[in-house]
């Protein structure tokens, strides 16, 4: 069985001020305007033969981004494992593919990053069905990307001995490099670039986990042998897993093993590392630019503008990304475009939530979103989805006072419940346990307006959560 294996650790902080540490670039629809980078890496594979249900591998604050996207495409078995701390790869494909071998003993793993971009999909799927007969015979095999420029921010791998059709033994990884020596790979044709992409059986894995890397195999065994279930997740211990060493799949077994191959991939495929990497899947107009949402330019090239909630417009520049969000505003040359991490980083130093967290943000029952922020209130729009609800809590500094402006809303204050439907309101007391739950068929929206001393996240008291949170 080919078991698709997703790595979704990342946060994304080149594609900063859309992808948010607390709302990755995985979880957006970047590259397509409805669908997600997640959903788009589940929905390519779609045909592929003995295909089972993905494993996604991913940390504690995603999981529930997770959980909803694979709900919606139509995802509902496989597994959800919780990285408790980053381990890098190894340790990542070590936990899948334990917990891959416990669904069935012939199960090979495709892994696959969750935030790249591929158009063929169907040259992935032929690549894929020769890696899954190599994987049959023991390699340990990877993609390699045929390039179509000298690229020096990608790894590289040199091709050796023809295996079968066109793939071959790998000769030999090679570090990112400079402008010179990555234009004589180009020339050479003996080299790809190095994806991230990977497909074996999951035993082999291990085995050369084994011979490689023992103490991280063995700290993985341990770690996912006291996980324990959590609705529709995996947890991880971190006292455990914090032991096991931090290693890439590259470092870790593919420059160790004796049995690595690589296919050669065609199919326009896209890592999606930055804001000129995403200019360069897009449709671009006469100009070379690409926009995405309200946008107006003049006297513009070559350039990348996205405004996400207000009219963007842009005059007299070439080879720049403009970014809009409603709490942020993005402006860089493209070949600057890979330092947006230095802000990223000095935000966080500062302490700001820019970094964190968007004005939208998301929850396992739905979404809130600021307003209007002042000393002693704010204004918030509430979004609960069909079914679900809010955890039964209180507040010891702030008062709330709901207004329904769609749907129908179920209100619990004190020891009374109420159902209130479009144009009705209700006031929740300082001090009092409350719960709102949508009980009907369509998203339940409310605006919320809060007062008191202090209006912050933290002021919450819960008594009963159905997210375990």
């Amino acid at each position: 069985m080919l078991i698709p294996i997703l790595l979704s650790g990342g946060v994304g902080s080149r594609l900063w001020p859309v992808s948010r540490e607390l709302y990755p670039k995985q979880f957006l629809p970047l590259a397509d305007d409805k669908r997600t980078l997640f959903q788009q890496t589940l929905e390519r594979l779609q045909g592929l033969p003995g295909l089972g249900e993905p494993i996604v591998v991913c940390n504690n604050e995603h999981r529930f981004l997770v959980a909803q996207q694979l709900r919606e495409g139509g995802h509902t078995g496989g597994s959800i494992l919780l990285e408790p701390i980053g381990r890098n790869t190894a340790p990542a494909i070590a936990l899948a593919a334990i917990d891959a071998l416990k669904q069935t003993e012939d199960a090979v793993l495709l892994v696959l990053p969750a935030d790249h971009v591929i158009r063929d999909w169907a040259a992935l799927h032929r690549a894929a069905v020769t890696a899954q007969a190599l994987a049959g015979e023991g390699y340990i095999v990877t993609f390699g990307i045929v390039p179509n420029q000298p690229e020096t921010g990608y790894g590289y791998i040199r091709k050796g001995a023809v295996l079968r059709d066109d793939a071959c033994s790998v000769s030999h990884f090679a570090e990112k490099p400079d402008l010179s020596t990555a234009t004589a790979y180009l020339e050479s044709g003996e080299y790809l670039w190095n994806s991230g992409m990977f497909v074996f059986r999951a035993d082999r894995y291990l085995e050369e986990l084994a011979e490689h890397a023992p103490q991280m195999l063995e700290a993985c065994r341990q770690a996912y042998e006291a996980g324990s279930e959590d609705l529709d997740f995996i947890r991880i211990p971190k006292d455990i897993f914090a032991a096991c060493p931090s290693d890439s799949v590259d470092y870790a077994v593919m420059e160790r093993t004796q049995r690595a191959a690589v296919v050669p991939l065609d199919c326009g495929w896209n890592d999606v590392g930055s804001w000129p990497a995403l200019w360069q899947t897009g449709s671009a107009d006469a100009e070379g630019n690409v926009t995405r949402g309200d946008v107006m330019l003049r006297g513009v090239g070559n350039s990348y503008v996205r405004a996400e909630s207000r009219l963007a417009a842009v005059i007299g520049l070439q080879d720049v990304v403009v970014i809009e969000t409603p709490d942020a505003v993005l402006v860089s040359s493209k070949d600057a475009a890979q330092d947006v991490k230095h802000i990223v980083n000095a935000l966080k130093k500062a302490g700001r939530g820019e970094a964190l967290l968007h004005t939208r943000v998301y929850r396992p029952w739905g979404t809130y979103e600021s307003l209007v922020e002042s000393d002693r209130f704010q204004v918030k729009r509430i979004v609960v989805n069909p079914g679900q609800q809010l955890s039964l809590q209180m507040h010891h500094h702030r008062a709330e006072h709901w207004i329904v402006v769609k749907g129908t809303a179920r209100v619990t204050c004190g020891d009374n419940e109420l159902t209130l439907h479009e144009d009705q309101s209700t006031y929740i007391p300082i001090g009092s346990k409350h719960r709102l739950a949508n009980p009907g068929k369509i998203p339940l929206e409310i605006i919320e307006v809060q007062s008191g001393s202090y209006l912050g996240e933290d002021d919450i008291v819960r008594f009963q959560d159905s997210y375990g949170r």
